[in-house]
């Protein structure tokens, strides 16, 4: 049977971490999960109270990494990568609470020696009558449409644990960079649809923004160093899926318009911040208003035909289980513990230990000032060309053949 170690990197989630947890220690599922390794990078809120205080003593499973430092999300999956054991190893983003079934959907496709990462399907839970809510669940959904032709990972993902030992602490992008290893490898993506996990997306346009161009930034920084570009990096494909199924009412036309420029905008932030401020943001800034409770922000949550029960109503009874020791046998106790690292007490990390030693390297070539600058202008014009497409493109939705598609894009 296939063990399965959970890695939850956290900054500051309190508000989220205790639903988080009784989620995952309460998930329905055939495989044996062996540990939940939660690594703090350098919380300053209740967040290390919270775990130290409601599940280390009574959990066996729970381990807590704290980070004395802040050095980026993907140094903070590599000390993961360096205390896990199981064969199956889960990343699980702290602000984000999985369903009932999630742990076994997202896991099931292992058993194809072939497959050696898979991806949740993440599903917003901001108000989609608001503008910006509008906008996180057309990118989401545009997300969950591409990753069905061509498997694009995040937010949650799975992968074989001897294929990965490390990655470079100075990625953005730390589940892009996790799938160009696998594929180096010769092994299969699979996007898994019914692995579904709730997430809040941005609820202001300066978030939204800060979250886009720090993602594009760190997609530009991988397809430099590793030659890699995940399917969302295709502008075509992207249009046109966030065009389908697009009901034709003037709010949603708008909207959509409005949505589009607003991402090109965010990715044009990041090429600039790459090209020409030479930025790659791996230690980025919280945006903000992706930190919420996400059980309270779904009780007006309708998820429609992903869940018969909703989330919240779930996460009631989970937070209603005793995880008390009392609750399992001595022996139970003492056969789990037999496999797990001391969790009496949390493990705590010094900065300079928290430094991997990658052999990939980034390539520094810098490129000069005038190129930079000339490649900005060319990208800056074809955005602005394509801006006045967009309501011919909206208008028509599907209905344009793919070599119009094609066209516009070389034109362009």
């Amino acid at each position: 049977m296939l063990t399965i170690s959970i890695g939850v990197c956290v900054y500051n989630e309190e508000k989220n971490i205790r639903d988080l947890l009784n989620s995952l220690l309460n998930q329905e599922t055939t495989k044996y999960i062996k540990e939940i390794i939660v690594v703090s990078s350098a919380c300053s809120d209740k967040t290390n109270d919270i775990i130290e205080h409601h599940f280390l003593n009574s959990n066996p499973k729970i381990v807590l990494i704290k980070q004395e430092k802040r050095e980026g999300k993907a140094s903070a999956i590599n000390l993961f990568l360096k205390y896990a054991s199981g064969d199956i190893l889960v990343l699980e983003s702290g602000d984000t609470i999985p369903a009932i079934d999630t742990i076994e959907n997202l896991t099931e496709p292992f058993k194809n020696p072939e497959v050696g990462m898979t991806g949740g399907h993440p599903i917003p839970v901001n108000d989609s009558n608001t503008f910006m809510g509008f906008t996180v669940h057309l990118l989401w959904d545009m997300h969950h449409k591409l990753a069905l032709r061509h498997p694009k990972l995040g937010e949650l993902v799975a992968f074989r644990r001897d294929l990965i030992t490390e990655i470079p602490n100075d990625t953005a992008v730390d589940e892009a960079f996790v799938e160009a290893l696998i594929r180096e490898k010769g092994y299969e993506l699979v996007y898994a649809p019914d692995a579904n996990v709730y997430n809040k997306g941005p609820e202001t346009i300066s978030d939204f923004l800060k979250q886009r161009r720090r993602i594009f930034a760190g997609h530009l920084h991988l397809k430099k160093t590793k030659g890699y570009a995940p399917s969302s990096m295709k502008k075509l494909d992207v249009l046109k899926l966030m065009l389908q199924g697009l009901e034709l009412t003037p709010k949603n036309i708008i909207w959509t318009l409005f949505a589009i420029i607003l991402e090109l905008y965010g990715r044009a932030l990041g090429l600039y911040d790459f090209n020409i401020k030479n930025e790659n943001p791996f230690i980025w800034d919280m945006a903000e208003t992706t930190k919420g409770v996400v059980p309270e922000i779904t009780k007006d949550y309708n998820p429609g035909t992903y869940l018969t029960t909703p989330i919240v109503d779930r996460i009631k009874l989970w937070s209603l289980i005793n995880q008390q020791t009392a609750s399992f046998s001595k022996s139970q106790i003492q056969l789990e513990s037999s496999f797990m690292v001391d969790t009496s007490t949390s493990i705590l990390v010094k900065p300079e230990t928290i430094l991997s030693k990658t052999s990939i390297e980034s390539n520094s070539q810098q490129y000069p000032t005038k190129e930079k600058t000339q490649e900005l202008k060319k990208q800056h014009k074809i955005l602005m060309k394509l801006v006045p497409l967009v309501p011919l493109v909206i208008i028509l939705g599907n209905g344009l053949p793919e070599k119009l598609f094609k066209f516009l894009y070389i034109y362009l």
